[in-house]
């Protein structure tokens, strides 16, 4: 099964949910037999829903970001970004929904520039859901978006010592 015509979200602010969002958003592509593929960038370390996309059919998952990712931009983080954009521009062609999740935070640290991004959008397949996820969206992509939505932070744990839980937060 194949999409008519593929829109284009974009998940931002700096509230928590915005992967969960995107996944989500496969769980019921996959569900219903679209293809979809989820290019993870930044993020690095091996969380629950990399091993939970082993077990669903027709769901590609890849992180290329690199393991141990402290907020330090290092070559290594711009060549990891653009392997896993390269991987985007392959993987377009060959799903129905494509999550590229925290690009727009690798846009923000430089890795990507944000004429790539824009450039992509544009010229994804016509059939092809896009969703674009990550803290500080370029007004550029937002224009370019079908879907909106704003994450706003309200109330969160790790502002009161704890850490991110495995299973829940990662």
């Amino acid at each position: 099964m194949a999409l008519e015509r593929g829109m284009i979200h974009v998940y931002t602010g700096n509230g928590k949910g915005k992967t969960s969002a995107a996944l989500g958003l496969c769980l019921r592509a996959v569900g219903r037999g679209l293809r979809c593929c989820f290019i993870q960038f930044i993020k690095g370390v091996p969380t629950g829903e990399v091993e939970a996309a082993k077990y669903l059919p027709n769901f590609e998952f890849y992180q290329t970001g690199r393991p141990g990712y402290d907020f330090r931009v290092t070559p290594e983080d711009y060549e990891r970004a653009q392997e896993g954009f390269k991987l985007a521009c392959m993987k377009a062609e060959e799903f129905d929904v494509l999550v590229l999740d925290e690009i727009n935070v690798a846009v923000h640290l430089g890795l990507l520039e944000v004429s790539q991004v824009v450039s992509f959008v544009k010229g994804k397949p016509t059939e092809l859901e896009l969703i674009l996820t990550g803290r500080y969206a370029k007004p550029e992509v937002i224009e370019l978006a079908d879907y909106v939505t704003y994450f706003q932070l309200l109330k969160h744990p790790y502002y009161q010592g704890l850490k991110a839980r495995k299973g829940i937060d990662y």
